[in-house]
């Protein structure tokens, strides 16, 4: 998010009626949403739910998935990842571009850039994708 969307006074408040929302709201169950601490304290979040697309080929979308800077490399995103999205569900995420170290991320866990972008309150993003083939059947 742009410096101006944090820094406007009444961002805390919309991101608790958000979340409020995300968390109690019927039209939101079939989202999953997972929390990170380490020594009792929050260090990061995810969430996914059904694709927004009604075109997706994907199963899931990641709609949150922030990891507090210091926990960086400590497994907590790997964690929230497979908390929120099933190693074997095809996903679609949109990610911040440039964000060399997120998008290794998600190409660490499958995720490819499908070449499709768009500008979302003033950051550029790409989507990745995640296409899981189903097992084979053949014995």
């Amino acid at each position: 998010m742009s410096d101006a969307v944090l820094d406007d006074p009444g961002f805390p408040a919309a991101r608790e009626r958000f979340w409020t929302a995300a968390l109690t709201d019927k039209r939101y169950r079939e989202n999953r949403a997972a929390v990170a601490e380490r020594e009792g304290k929050l260090v990061g979040i995810a969430m996914s739910g059904p694709p927004l697309d009604a075109a997706a080929t994907w199963a899931r979308q990641l709609y949150v998935l922030y990891v507090h800077a210091a926990d960086h490399g400590r497994g907590a995103g790997r964690a929230l990842l497979q908390a929120v999205i099933d190693p074997g569900e095809s996903a679609a995420l949109w990610v911040a571009d440039p964000n060399p170290r997120a998008q290794a991320f998600y190409r660490k866990h499958g995720f490819v850039a499908d070449g499709t972008a768009q500008v979302e309150d003033g950051v550029r993003e790409i989507r990745m994708v995640r296409d899981v083939q189903a097992p084979s059947l053949v014995s």
